[in-house]
């Protein structure tokens, strides 16, 4: 046992020496390289440790590249934890996100809000974040309830079949707008490939405060969710309220998604992908895997957006491209590897 909780100490502050160091390379490296003396120093002037340094180094880190690494990494770690929490809670490897519907209601009420100018005076982003969330929860109220009226019992097969057709209506819904967009086709086409080219202090203190507290509802159910690992009847017979945990699961996954979609775009494998990567390293244990799954996630979407900012240098590509190709590769690979094991 002693080992065992050793071995989780050592685990985390692996994850977390390497999320730093990745935070640390992202901020480094770009259009312009900034030697990590310079980095040190800017962070150091702003708690007036040092002196602040002359030239473009500061104005690049502190009101570009430093707050872009944060909301990546925040919106990695959330995605990531979503993921995770849905493929344990409806027992199937191919379960996220996207899988719901979540995501695809919250990009529909993200594209409404750009689309049709929903803004909220005084608040950038604030549209686009309160129509995303609003989305993804009736969204997700939609597919309960036609669920619910095809299967009383609210199988995982009969959300995940709904989720999918929801998704596939929720996109044809997007394209639609997109055809009479007219000028606001660009930023909607940009955003739906997923970019932090406008990243924020508040965006990232927005990410933040959600992770925050969705995330510590979501590790909280972290025994719930490894009962269910055993099946839904298994779970209910020792004592887990089935229906109550999927709700309030599901509810914060979607509140939680609405917020990563609104800032970050459309991002995709990441909650698929990660959360198999990282089981292989801390274990099926959902106590261990959610927020060992927060930390691949945040290391895996920063060195995506590094390798999109810096590969065909200066030109940038959107976040959402990079992350859907190294996530289909990766997810074949797992996918063969497995069947082969079996």
């Amino acid at each position: 046992m002693k080992s065992l909780k050793t071995f989780g100490v050592l685990q985390y502050f692996s994850f977390s020496i390497a999320t730093v160091l990745a935070m640390l390379l992202c901020v480094c490296v770009g259009s312009v390289n900034i030697p990590l003396s310079d980095v040190f120093q800017t962070i150091a002037s702003v708690f007036a440790v040092q002196p602040a340094l002359d030239g473009v180094s500061t104005p690049i880190i502190l009101s570009v590249r430093l707050p872009r690494v944060l909301c990546v990494a925040l919106v990695g770690a959330a995605l990531s934890l979503c993921g995770a929490s849905m493929q344990g809670l409806l027992r199937n490897p191919l379960a996220d996100c996207s899988t719901l519907g979540v995501s695809a209601g919250a990009s529909l009420g993200a594209v409404v809000s750009i689309g049709f100018g929903i803004t909220v005076p005084g608040v950038p982003l604030a549209g686009t974040m309160i129509m995303a969330m609003l989305c993804a929860f009736l969204s997700l109220v939609i597919i309960l309830s036609l669920a619910y009226k095809l299967d009383y019992s609210l199988s995982t097969n009969t959300i995940i079949l709904i989720g999918i057709v929801f998704s596939m209506f929720a996109n044809s819904v997007i394209s639609f707008i997109i055809t009479f967009s007219g000028e606001r086709l660009r930023p909607i086409t940009f955003w739906m490939m997923g970019s932090f080219a406008q990243s924020s202090y508040p965006n990232a203190l927005t990410l933040l405060i959600a992770l925050v507290l969705f995330g510590a509802v979501l590790i909280r159910y972290a025994r719930e969710l490894d009962a269910f690992a055993i099946g839904e009847d298994n779970a209910r017979h020792i004592g887990v309220d089935v229906k109550r945990v999927k709700l309030t699961v599901m509810v914060t996954v979607s509140a939680l998604i609405g917020v990563c979609v609104s800032i970050g775009g459309t991002i995709g494998f990441v909650g698929l992908v990660i959360p198999h990567m990282t089981r292989m390293v801390s274990g099926p244990g959902h106590k261990r895997l959610l927020p060992a799954s927060m930390f691949s996630g945040a290391i895996f979407l920063m060195l995506a957006d590094l390798l999109g900012r810096t590969m065909l240098r200066p030109l940038e590509l959107p976040l959402g491209v990079v992350t859907s190709f190294i996530g289909s590769v990766v997810f074949v690979y797992i996918f063969y590897t497995s069947r082969r094991i079996r």
